[in-house]
């Protein structure tokens, strides 16, 4: 085992059956490592380190091991793309149901799917490739726009808004939309491009914002919109609808960072000081609304979108529906100190 924890050591953990048998291990061998857990099948004929498997998390690094061992079977040579891109740049997404490796070379644009493996042919340059992680990897704003043509809404808004918070510009996007005018599905990618803002702020963030635009409520949408609290202090609303603003919330910020969320003090003081703010949001001339994960999604969308309706009618009544200047001013203060 000793010769193959070797080429596992240089592979990302990775030992293909051929490579094992080459380091010694016999096939009886290589099936009692399997079936005791210290190897494990990433695709046919590819193990990983079983203990490494296990560590890693789910969501991004078991999916990298997938493509580095997708690519030690591959006899062409092809570029890391779309969700897999992605993932090699740490680009916030929202998973698809078919977590598929993806893979691209030239070629018309023609895809299909063998093993979970996506390979796709279309047309890239060789400046939209880039090595990250020791892997040929299509850039930031092609792997957006990959992503939203091939598994549409919200996948494809949710890409764009985390590529331009990461960097990238809106004509970084539609430069690498533009070759796709006549590409299949093309639509989705310009609806994603359309929507992308970079002040959003995560995933759930983007979802809410779809959310919201879903009231087809006519007034301009702000993200990350800040306002000047009672003891000086300034508090970033997610979005901004009018005199309305609403937050996204996760469980996370209510479980200690320890356990695997964001608290750094007790979930009752969390609260607390999420009441003082609503007080102090509400003082200026703000309503709230809270947005959950579960909202997003059938059948609590519709109820979702009934109760922020309901809860704008009621700001409006209220404070208006016209941000008022003095807060419109002085948010671009705030922003301008913050570079934002």
């Amino acid at each position: 085992m000793h010769k193959a924890r070797i080429v596992m050591a240089s592979q990302h953990g990775l030992i293909s059956r051929a490579q094992a048998l080459d380091a010694g291990l016999s096939p009886t061998t290589i099936r009692h490592l399997i079936r005791t857990g210290a190897l494990v099948v990433v695709r046919r004929g590819v193990y990983v380190d079983g203990e490494l498997w296990r560590s890693l998390d789910p969501f991004r690094a078991q999916h990298r091991i997938r493509t580095r061992a997708a690519l030690m079977t591959m006899r062409r040579s092809w570029v890391v793309s779309h969700d897999s891109a992605g993932h090699e740049h740490e680009l916030d997404m929202l998973l698809p149901p078919d977590q598929h490796v993806h893979f691209t070379r030239p070629g018309w644009p023609k895809a299909w799917t063998q093993y979970d493996v996506s390979h796709h042919l279309a047309r890239f340059s060789e400046e939209q490739v880039l090595e990250v992680n020791g892997l040929r990897v299509l850039d930031l704003a092609r792997t957006a726009v990959d992503i939203a043509r091939e598994h549409g809404t919200p996948y494809g808004e949710v890409a764009c808004d985390s590529a331009m918070r990461l960097g990238v510009t809106r004509a970084a996007l539609e430069a690498a939309c533009e070759p796709m005018r006549s590409w299949p599905y093309v639509t989705r990618p310009r609806a994603a491009i359309d929507f992308a803002r970079p002040g959003t702020g995560s995933v759930a963030e983007s979802l809410g914002r779809m959310l919201v635009e879903e009231l087809a409520i006519e007034a301009d949408i702000e993200v990350q919109f800040p306002i000047r609290r009672r003891n000086g202090s300034v508090a970033w609303l997610d979005i901004v609808l009018g005199c309305h603003g609403f937050e996204v919330d996760g469980k996370g910020k209510y479980i200690r960072v320890e356990l695997g969320g964001l608290a750094t003090e007790p979930p009752f003081e969390v609260l607390w000081a999420e009441k003082r703010r609503e007080r102090d949001v509400n003082e200026v001339g703000l309503g709230t609304s809270r947005i959950f994960w579960e909202d997003y999604w059938p059948p609590r969308r519709a109820e979702a979108l009934r109760r922020l309706r309901s809860d704008y009618e009621d700001t409006a009544k209220r404070f208006g529906t016209r941000l008022p200047e003095r807060l419109v001013r002085e948010a671009r203060e705030i922003r301008g100190r913050a570079g934002a």
